[in-house]
């Protein structure tokens, strides 16, 4: 019979679930914000009379970003594994409260010439590491400090607090819209949502300094029983040595994130440029399908604890290579809020059997003293070369006069996802650290002395 923890444990849980969250949420929420708001602030920082120029310019600046991602990930994540996941989400909540506040403060171009946009860049170069620093970060943190039966339900909180971070950069500036008029907004307006990121960011840091440490990363530095060299923690050689579960991450990745950034990122446009539909209806259905999207997380994370992460994953993976095409077609076609609406979430729902699980999924791969490297680096390569690039490979091919060609391309990465999942193991049962495979082997020992011989789980940390 599985007993409670104690009120003290569980209240640590809670902590840690609020904590790892809402650094998430900041974190996209800035990120948002800067692609929200550019149309107002371009011209504050390129000169000309050409809008699109100008946006150009500020999405360059936004691409380096992604550019900047893998790097956040190795330093971060390193930094993770040698010096604790406290430790690296307070960093990367602190990076982040800093570019949003360079941002805030930036000197347009008439004050400062382009030392204001060079300020932009850095504040861009600090946004980028951060983001991809904290994926791993919190992904690691939330997964070890969640009961082994409740990992897929703590890692879900993950893409909950992700999607919550947009829609809160929606309603500010659905907020703004409404009560500024444009040329406030395109004078000082703009940098009202950078102000509330940096104070938002502040919050989160006080909040992540009240946070304990996991077990399994306390454990590891002790030395109890690991077996590792001190010196090789959070090491591109201790990697390497599990560069299959690397290249797992990558390969399993791969056909979620270009999904994910489709449904949500590309979505809005897709419905004004391909569909037709107008700009305050995109923006709705948008609202609505993302804020239904959160809600189901941590259903679908529930889920996989008792029936395992695989199936969930492969759920996901047939619906997207079967049912991109047909979704988006359809979509194309949907000029009014509720054919619209349904079909979105029904995307989404689609996708929930990846991004409700993912995090934990890669956490559960990898041995403490590499975890967090091993679940940033993989990630955010494949999330920078795939996901950050799939607005553009739509946009290419709607240019190209194919604009269908991009469908299959969602597909065929899905299609790839699919082949790993179906031959990786389930991750479900792994113990991520000494204590949990002692325990492991205790309950095994003690169903052997009354039911006969079961085999523990495999212990992976």
């Amino acid at each position: 019979m599985t007993t409670s923890p104690p009120e003290d444990v569980r209240k640590k849980r809670r902590l840690a679930l609020v904590g790892g969250s809402l650094g998430n949420l900041v974190e996209w929420y800035d990120w948002f914000v800067y692609a929200s708001f550019a149309i107002y602030f371009a011209g504050s920082f390129f000169p000309g009379d050409n809008p699109t120029t100008q946006l150009m310019n500020t999405a360059g600046i936004f691409a380096v970003g992604f550019l900047m991602r893998p790097v956040g990930g190795w330093v971060l994540g390193r930094a993770a594994d040698r010096h604790g996941r406290k430790s690296a989400l307070t960093l990367t909540v602190s990076m982040m409260s800093v570019a949003a506040l360079l941002i805030a403060v930036a000197p347009t171009y008439g004050q400062a010439g382009y030392f204001g946009a060079v300020v932009l860049l850095l504040a861009r170069l600090l946004q980028g590491m951060s983001i991809g620093g904290e994926y791993a970060a919190s992904a690691t943190y939330l997964t070890e400090a969640s009961a082994r039966n409740r990992r897929g339900l703590g890692s879900s909180f993950q893409y909950v607090s992700m999607t919550c971070g947009q829609l809160l950069g929606l309603g500010i500036l659905i907020t703004l819209q409404r009560t500024l008029s444009t040329a406030q907004l395109e004078s000082w307006g703009w940098r009202i949502p950078f102000v509330l990121g940096a104070i938002f960011a502040v919050v989160v840091f006080w909040l992540r300094r009240r946070l304990q440490e996991t077990d399994a990363f306390t454990e590891q530095t002790s030395g109890q029983g690991t077996g590792h060299d001190d010196s090789a923690r959070g090491t591109l050689k201790a990697l390497w040595q599990h560069r299959r579960q690397a290249g797992l991450v990558m390969a399993l990745t791969l056909g979620g994130t270009v999904a994910y950034y489709t449904y949500t990122t590309y979505l809005t446009k897709y419905l004004i440029g391909s569909a037709g539909m107008a700009k305050n209806t995109a923006t709705l259905v948008s609202f609505t399908a993302l804020t239904l999207f959160a809600v189901l997380q941590p259903f679908a994370g529930m889920l996989s604890d008792r029936i395992g992460r695989r199936p969930l994953l492969i759920t996901f993976a047939v619906g997207c290579t079967v049912g991109t095409y047909p979704i988006m077609t359809a979509l194309g076609s949907a000029s009014s809020y509720w054919p619209a609406l349904g079909l979105s979430l029904l995307a989404l729902v689609i996708i929930t059997g990846y991004t409700s699980i993912n995090a934990a999924v890669k956490a559960e791969l990898f041995p403490t003293h590499v975890r967090a490297l091993g679940v940033a680096l993989p990630y955010a390569i494949a999330n920078a070369l795939f996901g950050g690039t799939a607005e553009y490979v739509a946009l290419w091919f709607k240019d190209a006069g194919h604009e269908k060609m991009f469908f299959w391309y969602v597909s065929g990465c899905a299609l790839i996802s699919l082949v790993t999942y179906v031959f990786m193991r389930d991750t479900r049962d792994a113990t991520l650290s000494r204590a949990e495979a002692e325990a492991v082997a205790e309950a095994a020992s003690g169903t052997r002395g009354r039911a006969g011989t079961v085999a523990p789980a495999k212990a992976v940390g």
